[in-house]
Formats: structure tokens, sequence, C-alpha cells
């Protein structure tokens, strides 16, 4: 059985649970195809960033509540030539992590009211040129 598309990616339904990311969109499947979740994640397209400067993307999600103790918000980029690579992550009982080379740099935070998560980035550089990406994943 084909699922329905979702933001123009073909999905197939998996033999165990999967999330299958898109930039903008998450979309979750379970083993039952009669229970299809939806979970969307929505982040502004592109910006730019003087040298220098502060970036703050936020995240929009739906489908799915941040103090969910289930999942952790968060983010991965994906600089041009590399790697996808995990930046950090909030997860629904408060708690942060993240990847040991990028504390210093980046921060995530989550306003529970506005259902966003937002990562800021101190001292961005030109190496910081990426795709980033806004992620769930469980906890």
């Amino acid at each position: 059985m084909v699922l329905p598309e979702a933001s123009g990616l073909l999905l197939l339904p998996p033999i165990s649970p999967y999330s299958y990311f898109h930039p903008k969109v998450i979309v979750t499947f379970s083993d039952l195809v009669s229970e299809v979740l939806t979970v969307e994640l929505t982040q502004p397209a592109s910006m730019v960033v003087t040298p220098g400067q502060v970036m703050s993307l936020t995240c929009t999600v739906s489908g799915y509540s941040l103090t969910d103790s289930s999942y952790c918000t968060g983010w991965i980029w994906q600089p041009a030539g590399k790697d996808l690579e995990w930046i950090g992550e909030i997860c629904g009982d408060g708690n942060a992590y993240y990847s040991d080379k990028l504390k210093s740099r980046f921060a995530v935070s989550r306003d529970t009211y506005s259902s966003t998560v937002t990562l800021r980035g101190q001292n961005m550089q030109m190496g910081d040129t990426a795709v980033y990406y806004c992620t769930r994943q469980p906890q």
C-alpha cells in the first residue's frame, strides 16, 4: 500500500517506525497503516547573516507538544560538501543537549505557548553557511 504524498516525497509504509525529514516537514508513520500521525515542523526558507552577527532560526511545530516527554526537538545542519551534523536539541522535560564541538556557539530554546523551538548561533562566520534542519527525535 502506498501512503499519500507529503511535501513532494512519496513515502512507502515502513517495516518499523521511521521519521522522514524534509527541510520543512517531518512525517512519522506507525507500523499500523490505519494509524498515521502527521507532524509538521516549519522553518524559514532562507536568511542571510553578516559575519560576526547572531543568527536566530525559529521552528514552529504542530501535531505534538514540546512538553511531551517522548520527544526531543532540535537542529542539525549540513554545510556545503559535508555530512549532516547534529547541533543540539531540547527535550520534553526541558533539558537541552548539545554537540561537544558546537555547544559553545549554539543554544536551543523553546516557547511552549507558541510551540516554537529556536536555534541561536553566536559569532556566525562564512564557514557556518549551511542548510539547517529542525528535527524531532525520540527521547
